[in-house]
């Protein structure tokens, strides 16, 4: 299976500094939480990862090579960045059948990817329609249209109710257990300590802790705690 592999990863937007020098490495097998407040940097970390946008320096691979160089790469990775991001006029099947086509993907993965994320009574509604629970859902349907050995999800828990998150819990847990890769970004903390295997920690741009979950929270007794001294250097 494949990892996730990002070195002195720096980027710059004029004199501004967004991300500054981040490190870290997503393992086979393992739900890794990539965590920081809104506008720690993890958005564009993960859109210079996905190939969206471009460092100033520094590497982020997957695999061993840069995501542009990835053949098919649906198969490889699945991605749920900013929602579903599916235009509100259509159907929830008919974004998934879109993807589908535009990566030469069989159109019978349709229906079971409708079905692992509980979409399947919704996919003839308009996507204007869906909740933001719903939206997450279909976004993470369209990212496992290829099967891919890493998923990388940014929030992908946020606009779920209660059945949702233990739902998207339970399925990121048998999604590592399989041997998959998956990186998931977010700031709600309280949520997460029974999803990840590792963590990683940014803020303003700055790597700030990673190591395993156990680890990390080895000196403050919670996730919220650890994360909370971390990014404000106070105790909670």
């Amino acid at each position: 299976m494949t990892m996730i592999a990002v070195h002195n990863l720096v980027k710059r937007r004029g004199s501004k500094e967004i991300l500054a020098g981040i490190s870290f490495q997503a393992l086979p097998g393992r739900v890794t939480g990539f965590l920081g407040p809104n506008g720690a940097g993890k958005s564009s970390t993960l859109r210079i990862l996905l190939g969206l946008d471009r460092a100033t320096s520094g590497t982020a691979l997957i695999g061993c090579v840069p995501f542009a160089e990835i053949r098919d790469p649906l198969t490889m990775v699945g991605a749920m960045l900013d929602g579903s991001g599916a235009h509100r006029a259509r159907t929830g099947r008919a974004h998934l059948r879109w993807v589908a086509r535009s990566a030469g993907l069989p159109r019978a993965r349709i229906d079971e990817v409708l079905e692992i994320v509980g979409l399947t009574d919704a996919a003839a509604k308009r996507v204007g329609s869906y909740s933001m629970g719903m939206g997450r859902r279909l976004g993470l349907a369209a990212a496992l249209l290829g099967d891919p050995e890493i998923l990388i999800l940014d929030e992908p828990i946020n606009g779920l109710d209660p059945e949702g998150i233990r739902w998207m819990r339970t399925f990121l847990r048998e999604r590592a257990a399989s041997g998959r890769t998956v990186l998931l970004s977010s700031h709600l903390m309280g949520e997460l300590a029974e999803t990840v295997d590792d963590v990683v920690v940014i803020d303003e741009g700055r790597l700030v802790a990673r190591g395993t979950l156990a680890a990390v929270t080895a000196s403050h007794g919670s996730l919220e705690d650890a994360f909370f001294a971390l990014t404000t250097g106070e105790a909670r």
